[in-house]
């Protein structure tokens, strides 16, 4: 059975910035986990930041939080520990929670806190994206499900 990088959130645990999940739907889960074995990970946890925790953007390759912190390096450490679980667990690719600043591919918010959306790739996605891991968004999970 292959193994699959999935973000922790989309799991049900408890480890979004407000505290909460972004759990997907039991069906949909149900039929990832009869396809692969699923890694959970929090980067933004893994890297040491707190739940909850004050919502972060990225700005260009710095990442900062509402407060005006800059917690790139949190968010660096987390990306690093991601890449360390793929390739630990040889999987195959990684379903990640789309629009976060850690894990958003393809699309994230713009560093403004405005809720504006601009091309690019969270800290951990762009780390396995160069290591040449596929990454998909929860949108693409019926791609992982065929």
């Amino acid at each position: 059975m292959e193994s699959l990088l999935i973000s922790a959130c989309l799991m049900g645990f408890e480890c979004k910035y407000s505290g909460g999940s972004n759990a997907l739907d039991k069906d949909k889960l149900a039929a990832l986990r009869t396809r692969y074995r699923l890694i959970p990970v929090c980067p933004e946890s893994a890297g040491g930041l707190p739940t909850p925790r004050a919502p972060s953007e990225r700005q260009g390759e710095k990442v900062t939080n509402r407060l005006g912190q800059d917690v790139t390096e949190e968010y660096r450490k987390g990306a690093e520990t991601a890449l360390y679980l793929a390739r630990r667990y040889g999987c195959a690719c990684a379903l990640f929670k789309e629009r976060s600043p850690s894990c958003g591919s393809g699309e994230i918010y713009d560093g403004s806190f405005s809720g504006k959306l601009v091309p690019g790739d969270g800290v951990a996605a762009e780390e396995l994206k160069a290591a040449g891991f596929a990454v998909y968004g929860e949108s693409e999970m019926d791609k992982l499900i065929k």
